[in-house]
C-alpha cells in the first residue's frame, strides 16, 4: 500500500483548533476571504525532521480540496523546487494565511499578518514544525516573507532564501530567483537518501520538467491518484492550470473540480 499523510497528532491538532479568524475587510461589509471553506494548514512532515520549511501565502482551491498546502499548480512548481535541493520527504509546508485570500484584497491584508493573536499563533505554528534538522526557511513571495520577517523565534542556524512565489506571472522574474535560491541552499540542505541535487539548475524558460508531482505520503487516504498532478491540465494549453477552480460568480460558495478524461 501506499504511504499516505495519517493527519496531524494531538498536539498539532489542538495548535490548529486555535487557529484565530481572518480579519475583516476595511469597509466591513466586504469579503476579504473564502472563510466559508474553513482553513487548510500544512504539507509535509510534522516530526521535527523537516530540513526545509516551505512559506507561501495562502491556500487556493486545490488544496481546499486536498485538505493540505501547496497541492496544484503551484505547489507542484514547489515540489519540483524541492526535488532539485535533492528533498523527496524531509520538508514542510506551510502558508502565512491559513484561510484563502481573495486576490483583490491581498495587498490590503498583507499589514494585517502584524495583528497579535494573528501573528502569535502563526509563529507559533511555525516554531512547532522548526525542529532540530532544519536547515532552511524558504520564503515564497511578499506575504510570506513579511509573515516570516515577524517570526522573531526563527532558528538561527537557519538559512532565509526569498524567492517569488510559485504564481508569479512574471517568469523570468520567478526562474531568476528560484536559480539564486538552488545555487544558494544546495551546498547548506542535506538531501534525502533517495534524493538527487546534483541535476541541472532552472533554466530560462519554465518546462513541464521543472514541475513534480505532490506524493501520496503528502496526501490524505482515499484521494484520487491523480490530484497534484496537473500535467493533464497543462498538457491542454488553456489558461487553466489547475483541476480545480472557484467560478466566479459564486466563488464564495462553489469550486470545480474536473477529473482527467483517460
Amino acid at each position: 500500500m501506499a504511504e499516505f499523510d495519517r493527519g496531524p497528532s494531538d498536539a498539532f491538532a489542538e495548535l490548529f483548533a486555535r487557529v484565530p479568524d481572518p480579519p475583516d475587510a476595511d469597509p466591513p461589509g466586504e469579503v476579504a476571504f473564502w472563510s466559508d471553506w474553513g482553513p487548510v494548514f500544512y504539507r509535509g512532515r510534522l516530526d521535527g525532521s523537516a530540513r526545509v520549511l516551505v512559506v507561501a501565502s495562502d491556500p487556493g482551491p486545490t488544496e481546499r480540496i486536498a485538505g493540505r498546502t501547496l497541492v496544484g499548480n503551484a505547489g507542484q512548481r514547489v515540489q519540483g523546487f524541492l526535488a532539485r535541493l535533492g528533498l523527496t520527504r524531509s520538508y514542510v509546508c506551510l502558508n502565512a494565511w491559513a484561510y484563502a485570500v481573495r486576490p483583490s484584497f491581498a495587498g490590503e491584508m498583507k499589514p494585517r499578518l502584524a495583528d497579535p493573536a494573528q501573528a502569535q499563533w502563526r509563529n507559533e505554528l511555525y516554531g512547532a514544525v522548526a525542529g532540530p534538522a532544519l536547515e532552511a526557511v524558504v520564503a515564497m513571495g511578499g506575504v510570506a516573507q513579511e509573515a516570516v520577517r515577524l517570526w522573531t523565534g526563527r532558528p538561527a542556524g537557519s538559512v532565509l532564501a526569498q524567492v517569488p512565489h510559485p504564481s508569479s506571472h512574471t517568469e523570468s522574474t520567478l526562474l531568476d530567483g528560484w536559480r539564486a535560491a538552488i545555487g544558494t541552499l544546495r551546498p547548506i540542505v542535506t538531501p534525502d537518501e533517495d534524493g538527487d541535487n546534483t541535476g541541472p539548475n532552472y533554466g530560462t524558460v519554465f518546462e513541464e520538467g521543472d514541475y513534480r508531482p505532490v506524493p501520496a505520503r503528502d496526501l490524505p487516504f482515499g484521494v484520487p491518484a491523480f490530484l497534484g498532478d496537473d500535467a493533464w491540465v497543462r498538457a491542454l494549453g488553456g489558461v487553466e492550470q489547475n483541476s480545480v477552480r472557484r467560478p466566479v460568480p459564486d466563488d464564495l460558495h462553489t469550486l470545480i473540480w474536473k477529473a482527467p478524461d483517460r
